[in-house]
């Protein structure tokens, strides 16, 4: 087709070059009279036409691509110009062009016909953009979008006629429409926020579609907030006066106006433009007075107004904490506050001191939130102060509870505690007898006798009892240890096999140890007993399996004044962490567990006794443990150990290594003193057995007797704590008369605590209960360190 059109050309060219030279020619002939001159100029026209067809035959001029490129920003910009909504379509459908107006008529950039119209509108669009493509043009009119109504108008555009340009406008005779869009997300909207009014634009389902600056750092926090799409209602909240607040910023905000205009008037339901502006007047509360209001903010204590129906006016700050009124539930009555059964009483209160007893006066209530707790709300009349007319003041005694409980949880375990420690000395010599007896019956029967079998399981369950008094012992600090300087991840190390059968093949150790540990002062056998107590609570926690942390790390005195607490003194310490990933264990089960014999297992699986161990070994050497847990996530303990501080201690000369006899065979006079008739008659008849010759006594004063009737008397065993005169004064009368006489005590208290009062030299201590054969051990001992400090 382009060929038969250049031929056409070139022939109609050729034919006007030849009419060119024929008049040239016959010009010339008549001016010249010359043939030849005028045949030659001819000739020289028509070579000089052929050159010149034969040169834009081999060398076409080159196409002009700046004709063929669009520029469509350049397009756009000039779109922009106009108030017109237009997009650009290619033959494909696809979008190559909108302008802003566009853009916010139909929500962003979109593709007609597929626009977010109503079905008609899309079928209209459809069949007029068929016949755009095939007439050059189309209209189409009654598109409905979001309750306006436009028409369109589509031409068929471009250097190959490959585009369609579609005009959206406002139907004929209908009003055009405002876009509130465009003054709440530019400068207006900014002005409007410095002048003090929100807006926010409101679907008709009620929820936010734009807003500007102000409106969304009051509502949100922030004002970089995402707030489209939530709802208007859940960013509010309205009182009892109806008066309505910013939800964020809880019943001591600011009371809002709202002003609501509609978008489009002949639409129902369409959406709206919600003006909101701060109303001062209304902050605090009908007819209340505003600078009193201002000075009731101002001051600590907690203090609030009501009217004379008992309604609330105002509460400052102060007042909703202690009240732990909850943001966006503002209280209508001061009985909202208690529990059901005090509603009356607050109700009573309220309306005696509103109808005209001026003196205030308390009343003990409880709060719904803390039913356990007491607090005292003070009321007074109030005169003169508008529809104010009862004063309230409640106090935040959150601080204060927390402490009492504290104390009276101190003063409980010490009372616990004490009374544990009598029962376990009471206990222990009970058990001292029978283990006794048990051991003397078992020197007169071999294994295969009918009854030795049952003597030894009398024996085995005594020392369980026996073990479950160490515990009470240990819980109430007054446990025999043996304390050492050492490192805890050595410890750990020690009892780490241990654990691991413990724990079983469902559970796994993770132990991680930090750096630079300083050395701690403890018993390792009863740290051992801490870890394995806490790991196997930590296993019970995790039915399903899961992982137990071990932990240690370096606490300074920098991070103990971080943690704020109010009974660790500011030192350097060692921390121990054991941590589980169990069920976790409920807040108001966590303050009890380091109680005794409270347990949250089944019935007989547990003592109790476990965690109020692991509590007095802490304790007792000088540390503090805590608990932490959340349900569903987990549980750990802490313990804090003082770093051990290395002291200078004067030289000591060498103590002198005496070589314990094998055999428990020995001779000698032994005084046993015992106020207990089964512990004294198990060790006369022991020792007996083991060669002493042994003398009793019940009482202190009936063993002086003995000891002025001039026998000589090798040892002298005593009981601690007896009647008329204790163990101690025995001691101190005896050492008078005899200086180098061994003494040997048994009780069934703490060493410990005993050689703090004891305070006498020389002497050995046996733990109740004992077997026949720590007897005669510990009475070989004490003779047998006589002997050497006598050579």
């Amino acid at each position: 087709m382009a060929d038969r059109r250049q031929s056409k050309r070139n022939r109609a060219v050729g034919a006007i070059v030849a009419a060119a030279a024929i008049l040239s020619a016959w010009a010339i002939l008549h001016a010249t009279g010359s043939a030849a001159i005028a045949a030659g100029f001819g000739g020289t026209i028509v070579c000089a036409a052929a050159l010149l067809l034969l040169f834009r035959q081999l060398y076409p001029p080159a196409a002009d691509t700046n004709a063929q490129s669009v520029d469509w920003s350049l397009v756009r910009e000039a779109a922009e110009q106009g108030g017109t909504a237009i997009a650009i379509t290619d033959r494909q459908g696809r979008l190559v062009c909108t302008n802003d107006a566009h853009d916010r008529m139909f929500g962003g950039p979109a593709a007609p016909p597929g626009l977010p119209v109503d079905g008609a509108g899309v079928n209209a669009l459809t069949a007029a953009g068929r016949s755009a493509w095939r007439d050059g043009d189309a209209h189409a009119a009654g598109i409905r979008r979001d309750g306006r109504v436009l028409d369109v108008d589509i031409v068929r555009a471009g250097a190959a006629q490959d585009c369609l340009i579609w005009r959206f406008s406002a139907a004929s005779g209908s009003a055009a429409r405002f876009d509130p869009s465009e003054v709440i997300d530019g400068v207006w909207g900014d002005r409007m926020g410095e002048a003090g009014v929100m807006l926010a634009l409101i679907g008709s389902e009620g929820r936010v579609r734009a807003a500007n600056r102000p409106m969304i750092k009051r509502a949100t926090g922030r004002v970089e907030a995402p707030i489209a799409g939530r709802d208007l209602a859940s960013l509010l909240s309205s009182d009892s006066h109806g008066q309505t607040r910013f939800k964020l910023e809880g019943p001591l905000g600011t009371p809002l106006r709202l002003f609501t205009i509609p978008v489009e008037t002949e639409v129902e339901n369409g959406p709206q433009l919600v003006a909101l502006i701060d109303d001062d007047s209304l902050r605090a509360g009908e007819g209340a007075d505003v600078p009193l209001q201002k000075l009731l903010a101002m001051l600590p204590l907690g203090l609030a107004l009501a009217d004379r129906d008992g309604r609330f006016l105002y509460m400052n700050q102060a007042f909703v904490r202690a009240a732990n009124v909850a943001a966006g539930s503002t209280p209508v009555y001061p009985g909202d506050l208690v529990i059901r059964d005090d509603k009356t009483a607050v109700a009573d209160a309220v309306r005696r001191f509103a109808s005209g007893q001026s003196s205030s006066g308390d009343l003990s209530v409880r709060l719904r939130d803390r039913p356990d707790e007491p607090v005292a709300l003070t009321m007074a009349g109030a005169r003169g102060l508008g529809e104010a007319a009862v004063l309230l003041s409640l106090k935040d005694n959150t601080e204060e509870s927390r402490l009492k409980r504290e104390v009276a949880q101190a003063t409980k375990m010490q009372a616990v505690g004490q009374l544990a420690g009598g029962v376990a000395h009471d206990f222990n010599n009970i058990l001292t007898a029978i283990i006794g007896h048990c051991d003397l019956m078992l020197m007169r029967h071999t294994p295969g006798d009918s009854d030795y079998d049952d003597i030894t399981q009398i024996r085995i369950n005594s020392n369980r009892a026996a073990g479950l008094t160490r515990q009470l012992l240990a819980f109430s600090r007054q446990q025999t240890l043996r304390p050492q300087i050492l490192q805890l991840p050595d410890v750990i190390a020690e009892v780490s096999h241990l654990l691991q059968r413990l724990l079983g093949e469902t559970v796994t150790l993770s132990v991680n140890h930090g750096r630079a540990l300083g050395s701690v002062r403890a018993d390792p056998g009863q740290l051992e007993q801490v870890i394995v107590n806490l790991a196997v609570n930590a296993r019970d926690a995790m039915p399903n399996g899961g992982t137990v942390t071990l932990q240690t790390y370096a606490v300074s005195a920098a991070d103990v004044r971080k943690l704020g607490s109010d009974i660790m003194p500011v030192a350097d310490y060692t921390a121990l962490r054991l941590s589980d990933a169990g069920t976790g264990i409920p807040p108001e089960i966590l303050s009890k567990v380091f109680e005794p014999f409270f347990t949250t297992k089944e019935v007989g699986k547990g003592t109790g006794l476990g965690l109020s161990t692991v509590y007095g070994i802490v304790k007792q050497s000088n540390g503090f443990i805590f608990a932490d847990s959340k349900e569903g996530v987990g549980t750990s303990f802490v313990i804090y150990l003082p770093v051990h501080k290395a002291e200078e201690l004067a030289p000591v000369d060498a103590p002198v290594r005496v070589e314990k006899p094998a055999d428990l065979w020995g001779h000698g006079t032994v005084l046993v003193v015992e106020d207990e008739d089964m512990v004294r008659t198990v060790a006369e008849r022991a020792l007996t057995r083991h060669g002493y010759t042994v003398l009793t006594a019940s009482h202190g004063e009936e063993a002086l007797e003995i000891l002025g009737q001039g026998t000589p008397i090798d040892l002298l065993i005593s009981d601690v704590v007896m009647p008329t005169m204790d163990g101690p004064t025995l001691v101190r009368h005896a050492r008078e008369r005899f200086p180098d006489l061994p003494i040997l005590f048994m009780s069934g208290y703490a060493e410990e605590q005993l050689r703090k009062s004891i305070q006498i030299d020389r002497v050995a201590f046996l733990p109740k209960p004992f077997s026949v054969k720590q007897l005669a051990e510990a009475a070989r001992d004490a003779l047998a360190g006589r002997s050497a400090s006598a050579s």
